[in-house]
């Protein structure tokens, strides 16, 4: 009776662990490659754009989400667009800051900082920054924040940390990525899906995104308290695309009934292990859990992968 006492409690203690774990658990959400990853929309149209956004933005009222999102300013000057179809396009990316979100600089032409030269690639920042400032400017706020493209962050340490050096000279802090995942690959096969008016196949293929995300989550929360020891504030990346203006809804629901808390950036990299050691350089772009992993000699856990069906299809959509 004694041991079988025991083995309640415990389990009822475990339980309540990871109840309380999940009541904890904080996320700040972040969208690359604003205004919109053009293989990843309807149509690359202002009007296409602007819908897109128009769905981002009300899901995120929705569901109370903080957002920074990063800019690519390079996608609001589209050859052969008139000056007044150009401001038409940073209209669609004023209406984030309106609604009260945040911007940070991807670049201007989403660049590889592994494989551009550094001072090209320091140009390319600065030249990504004009109408992102000007948009914060009008709110009385600050452009802060830079976030690598590809999460590319150079193949040697010295060019790492020159570059890193670069951006705190322009007053920007580095926005790292936690909860690394592959949705652009299901954006990119959902919106094909979509345009060719494969209604079943878009259908799977968002139904099995959000089987995947979560599958991510879980991945995360693990290698978080395996490394850690807890699980800490985390930094979602995601795309603004299509897919995700349609699902963002069920994908804000998947994170609220694992326990997340939506803060904003800045509360997130408050957390003290966003000051740990941080000597990671390569060719792959990974979260900063496996930066931190690789920084003390671990093995990178192995992330989860879409299926081969879903990389078919992405692979037929990127031709």
């Amino acid at each position: 009776m004694n041991s079988l006492r025991s083995v309640v409690l415990l389990s009822a203690a475990a339980a309540f662990g990871a109840t309380a774990s999940a009541a904890e658990r904080t996320v700040a959400v972040t969208f690359d490659d604003l205004p919109g990853p053009s293989v990843a929309l309807l149509a690359r149209d202002v009007p296409a754009l602007r819908e897109n956004t128009r769905k981002l933005l009300a899901a995120f009222r929705d569901a109370k989400v903080p957002v920074v999102g990063f800019v690519n300013e390079g996608k609001l000057f589209v050859e052969g667009e008139t000056p007044a179809v150009t401001e038409q396009r940073i209209d669609v990316l004023r209406s984030w800051v309106a609604d009260g979100h945040e911007l940070g600089n991807h670049t201007y032409s989403h660049r590889d900082l592994n494989t551009q030269p550094l001072d090209w690639f320091e140009q390319d920042v600065v030249h990504g920054e004009p109408v992102t400032r000007r948009l914060l400017a009008g709110k009385g706020r600050r452009l802060r924040y830079f976030r690598h493209p590809f999460l590319h962050v150079g193949l040697d340490l010295d060019k790492r940390r020159a570059f890193e050096t670069f951006l705190a000279g322009r007053g920007y802090e580095v926005a790292p990525v936690t909860i690394d995942n592959d949705d652009y690959v299901y954006a990119a096969a959902y919106a094909e899906a979509r345009r060719r008016g494969d209604a079943a196949m878009a259908t799977r293929l968002a139904e099995d995104y959000l089987r995947y995300m979560e599958s991510v989550f879980s991945f995360i929360e693990g290698v978080s308290r395996g490394l850690l020891g807890r699980e800490i504030p985390q930094v979602l990346l995601l795309h603004a695309s299509a897919l995700n203006a349609d699902r963002f809804p069920s994908l804000a629901a998947i994170m609220k009934a694992r326990g997340y808390r939506f803060v904003t950036l800045e509360e997130a990299l408050r957390d003290e292990a966003y000051r740990r050691p941080d000597t990671y350089v390569g060719p792959w772009g990974v979260s900063w859990l496996h930066h931190w992993e690789i920084t003390e000699g671990r093995q990178r856990s192995p992330s989860p992968d879409p299926p081969d069906w879903v990389m078919k299809a992405y692979a037929a959509a990127a031709r």
